[in-house]
């Protein structure tokens, strides 16, 4: 296995220093008009469609390169996974969406990435391979533009990129938030941003094991995992996704799928989610924080976007008091 030469989340390049206070200045403003009109929330991932609770078993007999962190030995954790829509509004759950998946994994005990010792791991996936940007200055350009509503964000990509390089990202963003979405029981969900397995770099999977319950198929999709969890358990397998080369597997390039064919995949857990009346842990999923580069030392995010997504998540946590 190869090491990727590139910087952690937290080691910051003195260029980048005005644009993450960009970030946090203008996660800032988004969240304070949201909130102003939805009422306290995140900036991000605001509306929380299910949240449940449940258990990660770490596999045993994982091979060596696998074998960091909160995979270094075999054994059972409590999880928490609050399940979202991506977006900043709180809408119908049929309007196209970017849907989230994150999971903070409990009874850990080791260094933590931002210094000290921390009790849990998070990862939070969404249901793609890539972002529709290789960083985060462009999406963080729309956003800025977007806040007073979708129209100037649309605008904004044809002043920006003009009329033939506008339309193409306007095609990309809605094919991302158009993509067909079978539920949360049955797509794969990925980090898409990598972070750290001990000296390894990864991108973290969740992939449905089975065939969910036939019983459960409402056509909203917060109340099919609810009908789902219901009547039965549901399970993933979490897989370890491992860079090969830059060229391949780009760490800064967000917006490049991993490919499947071309890159080692080690499952190196499986998550459970026991039946259960989901509205039971929708209050402590809704004042929790998910954040990777809360997590362990052996897991730190790395990249542009996460060292963006360090400080915009410390923003919204500021703004909604967690």
């Amino acid at each position: 296995m190869k090491q990727p030469s590139i910087g952690w989340c937290e080691q910051i390049a003195p260029d980048e220093e005005a644009h993450l206070a960009r970030v946090a200045e203008v996660i800032g403003k988004l969240q304070r008009v949201k909130s102003k009109k939805f009422g306290t929330g995140r900036a991000l991932h605001r509306k929380q469609l299910v949240a449940a609770t449940g258990t990660l078993e770490v596999l045993d007999g994982l091979p060596d390169h696998a074998r960091h962190g909160l995979f270094a030995r075999p054994g059972r954790h409590r999880v928490l996974v609050r399940l979202s829509n991506g977006g900043p509004d709180v809408q119908a759950n049929r309007l196209p969406d970017i849907r989230g998946f994150a999971l903070k994994v409990l009874d850990v005990a080791g260094e933590s990435t931002l210094g000290g010792t921390t009790d849990h791991q998070d990862f939070l996936m969404i249901n793609q391979d890539h972002f529709s940007s290789p960083d985060s200055r462009e999406f963080v350009d729309f956003i800025e533009a977007a806040t007073s509503g979708p129209l100037p964000g649309i605008l904004h990509l044809f002043k920006a990129h003009g009329p033939v390089g506008g339309f193409a990202r306007l095609r990309t963003l809605f094919t991302a938030l158009g993509k067909k979405f079978n539920g949360f029981a049955g797509e794969r969900f990925n980090t898409v941003s990598p972070l750290c397995c001990g000296p390894y770099a990864v991108r973290v999977r969740l992939k449905p094991v089975g065939s969910p319950p036939p019983q459960a198929r409402s056509k909203d999709i917060a109340e099919d995992m609810r009908e789902r969890l219901a009547v039965g358990p549901l399970h993933w397998d979490l897989e370890l996704q491992f860079f090969v080369d830059e060229a391949t597997t780009p760490i800064e390039d967000a917006s490049r799928s991993w490919p499947d064919a071309e890159t080692p995949v080690v499952t190196v857990a499986r998550l459970t989610l026991p039946q259960q009346g989901v509205d039971a842990a929708a209050a402590e999923a809704e004042v929790a924080s998910f954040d990777p580069c809360a997590g362990l030392a052996a897991h730190r995010p790395l990249g542009e976007v996460m060292r963006a997504r360090k400080v915009a998540y410390f923003e919204s946590q500021k703004g909604r008091g967690a």
